[in-house]
């Protein structure tokens, strides 16, 4: 295994404001909405994972950003850092696996609530195999936003590499876990609270739908929720509703955001959009009412598009929507043409 620094000899190296540690690879979307994949014929491949598509949403938001993850020594790993240059999130803390492949994602999109996953990591994916060694504690330390997500505590040696990042971090200010929760990723539920509630006292910021706070601290009630993560040690606590908006908390201030009503075409990504979104809120030192806001409008407008990194929106998007506006006028001719396949395919 080795590093595979992307080297950059010429470039000015500026302090990193967001890095996110986690989840990388291909996602393999179907290009006809409402088919079954073993009816699918064609498919579009973008760049994925949780905290890719984090890095690659707040570097959307004029962010500078990066992410620790693993990729294997194969096109898809070449194709990951690739993309990842290509929308400017810096790729040289991206680890080369020599044994492991590059994992792959399928999806199936059922408008407007369904989108089954189909991940493709086993025995093991080169995210789940960074090792302390491989990690730039410097760099962990002066950053000044470190997102991390619950899946990278799924197995070794990439836990014992969180817990070392987090121990780095010392609770500095803006360390966010993302409470990520796949059941595919861990032996029992039982298994991830346990290493949730470990790491939980070590971060400052914790975000996470309603199922996801179940795990961590055993309650879905949001109130409840938040009010536990923040008795857990976090001083700003984040649960995700759904249709009814977004609560977030901390010791002195409670603030609820509506959701943003928009037409949605695939789910998967909207949480990604608002976490990159969240990142560049909470840098900016936004009232806390304003940092959801955009947040969640950000997270509609993924929601309303096909695809994930790619579909990340910029500050004028969001400020368009938020106004009252469209922010996909300019992609209609494209999504009319998906859903008339679709439409076919019946």
């Amino acid at each position: 295994m080795s590093s595979d620094p992307h080297d950059r000899p010429d470039a000015q190296v500026e302090p990193l404001e967001v890095l996110t540690f986690g989840r990388s690879g291909v996602d393999i979307y179907p290009l006809q909405i409402g088919v079954g994949l073993e009816d699918v014929q064609t498919f579009g491949k973008y760049l994925g994972g949780t905290t890719a598509n984090v890095a690659v949403a707040a570097a959307r938001l004029g962010r500078r950003a990066a992410i620790i993850t693993g990729v294997g020594d194969d096109p898809f790993g070449r194709y990951v850092r690739k993309a990842l240059r290509e929308l400017n999130v810096d790729d040289r803390y991206v680890v080369t696996n020599t044994e492991y492949a590059t994992p792959v994602t399928f999806c199936e999109i059922f408008p407007p609530d369904n989108f089954p996953l189909w991940f493709y990591r086993k025995p093991t994916a080169p995210d789940l195999q960074v090792k302390p060694s491989d990690i730039d504690f410097d760099a962990v330390r002066a950053t000044r936003l470190m997102w991390l997500s619950v899946t990278g505590l799924s197995e070794e040696p990439s836990r014992e590499s969180h817990f070392a990042v987090l121990e780095a971090r010392a609770r500095k200010q803006f360390t966010v876990l993302d409470l990520d929760y796949r059941p595919m990723f861990w032996d029992t539920p039982a298994h991830a609270t346990e290493q949730i509630q470990r790491a939980l006292p070590q971060v400052t910021v914790a975000v996470g739908n309603r199922e996801e706070c179940e795990v961590a601290v055993e309650e879905t009630e949001p109130e409840k929720a938040a009010d536990a993560l923040l008795a857990a040690g976090v001083e700003l606590a984040i649960v995700k509703q759904g249709p009814k908006g977004v609560l977030a908390k901390t010791r002195s201030e409670r603030v609820e955001s509506h959701p943003i009503p928009i037409r949605p075409l695939n789910g998967l990504g909207a949480g990604d959009s608002f976490g990159g979104s969240l990142c560049h809120g909470l840098l900016a030192d936004w009232p806390l009412q304003k940092v959801l806001q955009h947040a969640n409008a950000a997270g509609a407008i993924v929601a309303s598009r096909l695809e994930c990194s790619t579909a990340m929106p910029t500050e004028a998007e969001i400020e368009t929507l938020l106004a009252g506006g469209d922010p996909n006028e300019h992609l209609a001719d494209s999504l009319a043409v998906h859903f008339a396949t679709s439409s076919a395919a019946r």
